[in-house]
C-alpha cells in the first residue's frame, strides 16, 4: 500500500460500526488500531441508533462503509439495510454484513436487499483482526465508491 493511500485512508475516510455487542465492538476498534487503521470510526449500538446516525442533515458526508451486524436490538440489521437501499441519499452507501449468523436464510436476504459483502465473523481474535483489516484495506483504500454525496 502506498504511503499516499494510506493517509487518504486514515485521514479521510469514516467508518459506521452497526453492533450490539460491546465485545463485539471493543474486538473491531483494536484490531482496526492494530492494523494501523485510524479512520474516525462511529459506532450505532442498535439498529435505530444507525438509522438516525444517516438521517438527512445528520452529516456532513456520509460513511465510506457502514459493518452492520444482522441481530440488532430495535430494528433488525436486515430492515437497516432495507431502510438504506431505499434512502436516496444513502442507497449506494457500501453496506458490509458482519454477523456470527450462519443462517442462508440471512445471506440470501442480505444479498436480495443488496448488501456489498457477507462476512461470517471468525472465532479467535486473531482471525477476526485480519479480517477487520482486510475489510479496511479493500473497503477504504482499494474500492473506489461513488462520487461523495454531501448531506444539505
Amino acid at each position: 500500500m502506498t504511503d499516499e493511500r494510506f493517509e487518504r485512508m486514515r485521514k479521510e475516510a469514516t467508518i459506521l460500526l452497526v453492533e450490539d455487542d460491546p465485545d463485539h465492538v471493543e474486538l473491531a476498534l483494536r484490531a482496526l488500531e492494530k492494523h494501523g487503521v485510524a479512520n474516525r470510526v462511529f459506532v450505532a449500538h442498535d439498529g435505530a441508533e444507525a438509522l438516525d446516525f444517516l438521517s438527512e442533515g445528520r452529516l456532513s458526508a456520509l460513511p465510506e462503509v457502514v459493518l452492520l451486524d444482522l441481530n440488532l436490538p430495535k430494528i433488525s440489521g436486515l430492515d437497516v439495510l432495507r431502510k438504506i437501499r431505499e434512502n436516496e441519499y444513502t442507497r449506494h452507501l457500501p453496506v458490509v454484513i458482519l454477523t456470527s449468523s450462519d443462517e442462508e436464510t440471512d445471506l440470501a436476504r442480505s444479498y436480495e436487499l443488496g448488501v456489498n459483502s457477507y462476512i461470517r465473523k471468525p472465532v479467535s481474535f486473531a482471525e477476526f483482526a485480519e479480517a477487520i483489516r482486510e475489510l479496511g484495506v479493500y473497503w477504504l483504500v482499494l474500492n473506489q465508491p461513488p462520487p461523495k454525496r454531501r448531506i444539505d
